[in-house]
C-alpha cells in the first residue's frame, strides 16, 4: 500500500476500539507488533510532550500495550509502580523503581507505556512514554499547523480546534530536520503532499522513492539547521516557505 484513504485507515469503529491501526502478528515465533505505524518516544518533557500527556488516561494493560515491551517486559505491565505499593517485586528498598504504566490517548484511541527508572537515591525519576503515530488525523480534523519538537525530535499536528497529535508517519519512515538524508526527504514529502492538497490530505505514507516529487524549497527548508529547539509553523507559514 502506498497511499491511504480515510475510508481505509478507519478499521475499527473508534468508538469501541483503536482506530488508523493494523497489527502484524506471527503467533509461533510471538512476535506482535505495527505493521504499518510508526512507533514515538517521548523521553523528554517538553511543552509539547507535556501536553500530550496531560490528556492520557490510565488503563489495564491491554494486548495492544504488550506490542510495546518486549516480550519478556509484559509481566511488567500489571505490576505497580513503587509509588502504589513499595513492597513490589519493581520496588528496590522500598523506593527505587523499574516499573511500566499503561494509558491510552483519548484522542487517537492509541496505546502508550510509561517505563520508570527511579534510583535509590531518588537523584533519578525520569519517565519514558513509548506510543504509536497515528496514520491520519481524524476524518473531521482540519491541519492547522506543524510543530517540530527538537528535544525530543519529534513532529507534531495542530488541528484547527487545538487538538495535538503526532504528525501522521508510516513505519520505515521516520523524519528528520536539520540535517541531509532519509528522514528529512520523508518529511519534505509529507510536506509537499499536504500542500499540494491545500491541507486535506494528511495521511501517511505516498509514492514509492523512485517517482517521488519533493518540492525542493520544502526540502531545503527541511535540511536547513533550525533557528530554535522548538518551531511552530501555521499551513500559511508553510506555504510561504515553498513559495520561497
Amino acid at each position: 500500500m502506498t497511499g491511504y484513504t480515510h475510508s481505509e485507515l478507519n478499521l475499527t469503529d473508534p468508538t469501541k476500539g483503536y482506530t488508523q491501526f493494523v497489527l502484524y502478528t506471527e503467533p509461533r515465533l510471538g512476535v506482535a507488533c505495527a505493521s504499518l505505524n510508526a512507533t514515538v518516544t517521548i523521553r523528554r518533557q517538553t511543552p509539547y510532550g507535556q501536553e500530550w500527556r496531560d490528556r492520557l488516561q490510565r488503563c489495564v494493560p491491554s494486548a495492544m500495550h504488550a506490542t510495546l515491551v518486549d516480550s519478556m517486559m509484559i509481566p511488567k505491565l500489571f505490576e505497580p509502580c513503587v509509588d502504589e505499593d513499595t513492597d513490589n517485586s519493581s520496588a528496590v528498598r522500598r523506593s527505587s523503581c523499574a516499573c511500566y504504566r499503561t494509558w491510552y490517548d483519548p484522542e487517537f484511541g492509541l496505546p502508550v507505556v510509561g517505563e520508570h527508572y527511579r534510583t535509590v537515591s531518588g537523584d533519578i525519576d525520569d519517565w519514558t512514554y513509548t506510543t504509536y503515530t497515528p496514520l491520519d488525523l481524524r476524518p473531521d480534523d482540519v491541519f492547522a499547523s506543524l510543530i517540530i519538537d527538537g528535544e525530543n525530535g519529534l513532529f507534531w499536528a495542530r488541528t484547527a480546534d487545538g487538538t495535538l497529535s503526532f504528525l501522521p508517519q508510516e513505519q520505515g519512515r521516520g523524519y528528520g530536520f536539520g540535517r541531509t538524508g532519509g528522514g528529512p526527504t520523508d518529511l519534505a514529502d509529507y510536506l509537499t503532499k499536504l500542500l499540494a492538497s491545500d491541507g486535506k490530505d494528511t495521511a501517511a505514507g505516498g509514492p514509492p522513492y523512485s517517482i517521488r516529487t519533493v518540492d525542493q524549497q520544502i526540502l531545503a527548508w527541511v535540511e536547513s539547521k533550525p533557528d530554535a529547539r522548538h518551531l511552530e509553523l501555521t499551513f500559511e507559514e508553510l506555504r510561504a516557505i515553498q513559495r520561497g
